[in-house]
């Protein structure tokens, strides 16, 4: 077990396999894509990524979320969610994608042990869809989500991100997927981080929104204390409404992850610019075990978007 400073037990990694992405939505990334690509040296091959994680689970990390940019363009990720599965002492390994190449990757994802996905989906509308990513076509999505029914994949979270004046009407209809069980919806309010900044301001929209459109939603008992959603329940629904509010109502006090970057950064807290260098640590036969568990003792307490503290890197370059 792996515990920081404040008694948190860390138990939960975030894998950034790549800052490529199929998308180009709007709050995530510039229109152009990425303008200064990495070179291909200062990414973690796969075999470093798999070294990395596999010392995380050594010292006691044992829920693995694999992330990108979007992290199936990247060659062999399920061979490698396939090897960081067998780890002895990993729990569970999850995805989180945009669900463009979920329908060919499915079977595959599921053989490597994956139970669960968390697919980003900010409408149900075609043509929106199309212009918030800037070209996606939401029938491979909804392709995706139905073989993964198909498959048993169970819940199948859906994350949308909330955004005034675009999605907002929309709102019951999201709430409606969850009537049936099957699929999670989870609303989350609109980050200011990177190209977002801006953005976020003129866009923000509460999630105590959601609360006045479907007032019918009835509060249920947090399964896992270290969630950042609070969930509801349809009174006949058999799915779960989440909301994440990590402007209007911190989460930090219960967070139990870190994140690692595509280039081998690792993040203690989504909501700050400091990173430590764990690719540098490895390529230069460094004490990786002992740098990590130095490195959990100064996970920051807590973020401070209140205070308009945000941060500068794009969300596909950090991880989702």
């Amino acid at each position: 077990m792996m515990r920081d400073r404040f008694g948190r037990e860390i138990n939960y990694l975030r894998v950034s396999l790549t800052d490529r992405c199929n998308l180009r939505c709007e709050y995530c990334m510039p229109e152009d894509g990425i303008k200064n690509k990495i070179p291909h040296c200062d990414m973690l091959s796969l075999e470093e990524l798999y070294k990395i994680t596999e010392m995380f689970v050594k010292v006691g990390i044992d829920k693995i979320r694999f992330t990108g940019g979007e992290p199936l363009v990247r060659y062999g990720a399920v061979d490698l969610i396939k090897k960081v599965k067998a780890l002895q002492g990993v729990k569970e390994v999850t995805l989180t994608t945009n669900g463009i190449l979920l329908e060919d990757k499915l079977q595959e994802l599921v053989d490597a042990g994956v139970k669960r996905l968390n697919i980003s989906l900010d409408t149900l509308d075609p043509e929106k869809y199309k212009q918030i990513t800037r070209g996606g076509d939401i029938n491979k999505v909804l392709n995706g989500i139905e073989k993964a029914k198909k498959l048993g994949i169970n819940p199948i979270k859906i994350n949308t991100v909330l955004i005034g004046g675009f999605n907002d009407g929309e709102i019951p209809e999201f709430v409606e997927l969850t009537r049936n069980g099957g699929i999670d919806v989870r609303f989350i309010e609109l980050m200011p981080i990177g190209e977002a900044s801006g953005f976020a301001k003129s866009k923000f929209i509460s999630n105590e929104e959601i609360l006045k459109r479907v007032p019918e939603l009835e509060a249920i008992e947090r399964e896992d204390p270290s969630s950042p959603a609070t969930y509801y329940r349809l009174p006949d629904g058999k799915g779960k409404v989440g909301l994440i509010n990590p402007i209007s109502c911190k989460f930090c006090t219960n967070c139990n992850r870190v994140r690692l970057t595509a280039t081998g950064k690792l993040k203690l807290c989504l909501h700050s610019n400091r990173e430590i260098d764990l690719r540098k640590i490895l390529r230069e036969g460094g004490d990786l075990e002992k740098i990590i568990r130095e490195s959990i003792l100064t996970k920051e307490e807590e973020h401070h978007l209140e205070n308009e503290e945000y941060i500068t890197r794009n969300m596909n370059q950090i991880g989702g």
